[in-house]
């Protein structure tokens, strides 16, 4: 399971540290806590934001716990993913980075762009265009645009983790005086959405910078799916690669129509994707006490040297103290990852049966492709950050294998097809003429009665 990204305290000697306690402190949940509350500081570097709820502090100092602030937006939010902290963090990142504005040159050229490959597509995809509405973004529009895409698909995660804190809080004695539960879970499920909220941001902020479209990803980020393209990545994306600027454009307007139109011909595909998102959630669970084991045996074998930060960092980062998955999000990320190689192998049959006759620089375009996603995937670093999930580069590679056998033993009917039923799995899909088989109705079921 993912860490979210959350570091342990910088300083051992804080005394409001776990291992230093003041008197009266719940120290499991000074522990906890401290700990979360170091992440406030690393996300957001020396600056420390000013609107530090003094009340909410005097609330958690009732059960023994002197955090040093939260967001004072953030107290009455009833959402468990609050969008103002991961757009405001991602757009800062960009503006931080730079951006070009998109130009009339780049809407003239992106438009020709997908309109091309808007009737490409029609040769290679069952699937339908539905709409011509053409999206071109600036990186920072980019943000804005999909923001709320973001949202539902990650919330589930901050939900997950909330629901896993709040189990923590209510096997707790509560001290004499303390906030009813109902009021401290509230409070919390507020804090870990900042903690989430501001990871998401962070990762939004860099892939705004290299993604060249909404759907490299493989993640529905707009309601209704159409196309999209950011005009400077797609330059940067075919800087020294000796292919025509305008053969660049069309290969990504190819991938981006192609995905969208299958999130838009497949609603049902959308919250498959969600599920397996919010079943991993539902699966976090937080164990303090295997959490303090591992520390003491990692302190009495000299793994971590209590007066060494440093030494918990690093120990923290080789996954000391990740918690093992439960089946339950062992099995959703199998699900989620096989269902993003199947896009991503899908979309890569499609496009080279669209633009294998017409670009002369296709195969190298793709190579270019493979090579990029194999090392800095738009993929690899959202859910390696996120949920701590490697996409695999060669599961998209045997995806694409998968689909383009399926439309050679049958047609491109049949390769659409099976995006209405049951998905293959990763065994099947080495094996595309047994899963052929084994989803084919017999003409005579006689037998079978």
């Amino acid at each position: 399971m993912s860490s979210f990204g959350f570091v342990p305290p910088d300083n051992p000697d804080d005394p409001h540290s776990s291992e230093n306690p003041q008197p009266g402190e719940n120290p499991d949940f000074a522990a906890l806590f401290s700990y979360l509350q170091s992440q406030m500081q690393s996300q957001f570097g020396e600056e420390i934001p000013p609107e530090l709820n003094n009340e909410i502090q005097a609330q958690f100092a009732k059960l023994g716990i002197n955090p040093m602030g939260f967001l004072n937006a953030l107290s009455k939010t009833t959402s468990d993913l609050p969008l103002e902290i991961s757009r405001d963090l991602a757009k800062k990142i960009v503006s931080t980075g730079g951006f070009k504005p998109v130009g009339h040159k780049d809407l003239a050229e992106i438009s020709e762009a997908m309109g091309i490959a808007d009737m490409w597509l029609n040769d290679a995809t069952v699937f339908p265009a539905h709409s011509n509405d053409v999206k071109i973004y600036s990186r920072a529009d980019w943000v804005d645009a999909t923001m709320e895409g973001w949202k539902k698909n990650v919330e589930p995660l901050a939900a997950g983790l909330a629901v896993a804190m709040t189990a923590l809080i209510e096997n707790q004695e509560m001290p004499e005086g303390a906030p009813p539960i109902a009021q401290v879970a509230s409070l919390l499920r507020t804090f870990i959405g900042t903690m989430i909220a501001t990871q998401l941001g962070q990762v939004i902020g860099a892939l705004a910078a290299s993604v060249t479209g909404v759907h490299d990803v493989g993640l529905p980020l707009l309601d209704p799916a159409r196309p999209a393209l950011i005009p400077e990545n797609v330059e940067n994306w075919s800087a020294d690669i000796g292919v025509a600027p305008s053969e660049v454009r069309i290969f990504h307007a190819l991938r981006e129509g192609a995905v969208a139109r299958l999130f838009e011909s497949n609603p049902w595909l959308v919250e498959y994707i969600r599920s397996a998102i919010a079943d991993y959630g539902k699966g976090i669970r937080i164990d303090i006490e295997a959490m303090q084991r591992q520390a003491e045996e990692a302190i009495e074998n000299g793994q971590i040297d209590p007066n060494n930060p440093e030494t918990f960092s690093i120990a923290l980062n080789q996954g000391l103290f990740t918690p093992e998955e439960s089946p339950q999000q062992v099995a959703a990320l199998a699900k989620l990852e096989t269902a993003l190689a199947l896009i991503d192998g899908w979309a890569d049959d499609v496009v080279t049966q669209a633009a294998q006759e017409r670009l002369p620089s296709l195969g190298a375009l793709r190579e270019t492709l493979r090579r990029r996603r194999a090392t800095s995937s738009p993929a690899q670093q959202l859910f390696s950050t996120l949920f701590g999930l490697e996409v695999s580069p060669r599961m998209a590679r045997e995806a694409g294998a998968f689909w383009s056998s399926v439309r050679e033993l049958r047609d491109v009917e049949h390769r659409d097809h099976v995006w209405s039923g049951i998905l293959p799995t990763h065994e099947e899909l080495l094996n595309p003429q047994e899963f052929l088989s084994s989803v084919e109705v017999p003409d005579d079921i006689s037998g079978l009665l």
